[in-house]
């Protein structure tokens, strides 16, 4: 036999159960109008209603195009079904970490290999070590960290520029 309080809950969860709310297209940023009919020897392109604002998806707001070979451009990987509803403006854009980490100042050190494991713990990534005998900046492979040997200090320091700051 259910108890009074249990029968009381299972009242109250089904008097607030709320309707699903009902998907809206916003007509400033998609367009319901088909292609128009065109002649074989023309290329067929879609016509653009006259209040439709056209929009330029960057991949991320400090980055405009892909950095990688195999990355689709955002435009085109966030079509279809799937991002029909889809308002772009209110998505996250995260910042790239490309140029971020490259405002990374240079770990200097006295040994010859030094082992970078990204911070350590779950946020960071399998321990990897990184030969510094040679007289260059080198980068962990995974987070981008720089690492250089205190002995090539001043050949690095008289390089009129570096990918990294020498601090």
């Amino acid at each position: 036999m259910m108890s009074a309080s249990r029968r009381a809950t299972i009242q109250l969860s089904r008097q607030l159960r709320v309707a699903p709310r009902a998907f809206s297209v916003s007509a400033a940023f998609r367009t319901t109008e088909a292609p128009a009919v065109t002649e074989k020897n023309e290329a067929a392109t879609p016509q653009v209603a006259d209040n439709a604002v056209p929009r330029e998806i960057s991949q991320a707001p400090n980055r405009t195009g892909v950095w990688s070979r195999s990355q689709k451009p955002r435009a085109q990987a966030m079509t279809g079904p799937r991002f029909e509803q889809a308002d772009f403006s209110l998505q996250p854009q995260p910042y790239s970490a490309m140029e971020l980490i490259h405002e990374q100042p240079v770990r200097w050190t006295h040994e010859r290999i030094v082992a970078c494991d990204g911070g350590g713990g779950p946020a960071g990534h399998p321990r990897i070590f990184i030969n510094t005998d040679k007289p260059e900046i080198a980068a962990c492979t995974y987070c981008g960290l720089p690492f250089a040997n205190e002995h090539h200090r001043k050949h690095l320091e008289s390089l009129p520029e570096t990918s990294y700051p020498l601090a």
